[in-house]
């Protein structure tokens, strides 16, 4: 099966990004949180395209940690708490919430527990400025 080109060029770990040396170039924080197997979570904000989804795979592959994908637009409760439980059984796992600004409220309720427990990690990514657009 032929894969797209976007995705065969894809960067696989973080020294593979081309840009952002502002978040990812030596000593600087998306770096050093890698470096230091202490990342948090955190929502990237930007336009369609700019490799948002790309750079958190890439953060999650130099982690060396299990990750999954879970879009916000399509993917239902179900999912999430398939997710939870394969966290649990991993002790840990990073979750790439695509379109984090179409979670709706009670996806957002059931995630915050786990995130505060820090069985999952969220790294999100969204169009639309997240200080608007995610729930309080």
């Amino acid at each position: 099966m032929n894969k797209p080109l976007a995705h065969i060029v894809r960067p696989k770990t973080i020294d593979d990004v081309v840009g952002q040396t502002h978040l990812l170039g030596d000593n600087k924080v998306l770096r050093n949180m890698v470096e230091n197997q202490k990342i948090s979570s955190m929502i990237f904000f930007g336009p369609p395209g700019t490799g948002k989804t790309s750079v958190a795979m890439a953060i999650a592959n130099s982690l060396g940690r299990p990750y999954r994908i879970f879009n916000a637009v399509s993917d239902n409760k179900k999912k999430l708490d398939q997710l939870f439980e394969e966290a649990k059984l991993s002790n840990g796992l990073v979750v790439i919430i695509d379109e984090v600004h179409r979670m709706n409220k009670g996806i957002q309720d059931a995630l915050l527990p786990q995130l505060e427990s820090g069985l999952i990690t969220m790294i999100g990514a969204t169009t639309a400025n997240p200080y608007f657009s995610i729930n309080p």
